[in-house]
């Protein structure tokens, strides 16, 4: 896991909410951007502010585990 308070410019990323979000108000959710060699996360009600970065493989690895649930 990579931890940057700010990881470049924020806005250059094209971010996705999470499709398990379940939020009326539509901000109360995680975002990913992906990048070739980061994926990104950040929450959504925390923008701008501090997010994580981590290698694709360890992305995969945590969804994967996730979706076992």
């Amino acid at each position: 896991m990579i931890r940057k308070p700010f990881a470049g410019d924020a806005s250059e990323l094209e971010w996705f909410k999470s499709s398990y979000s379940s939020s009326g108000d539509g901000n109360d959710c995680v975002e990913v951007a992906a990048t070739p060699g980061t994926v990104h996360v950040r929450d959504s009600k925390n923008v701008p502010g501090s997010q994580l970065g981590f290698r694709p493989t360890v992305w995969a690895d945590f969804v994967a585990y996730a979706a076992k649930g």
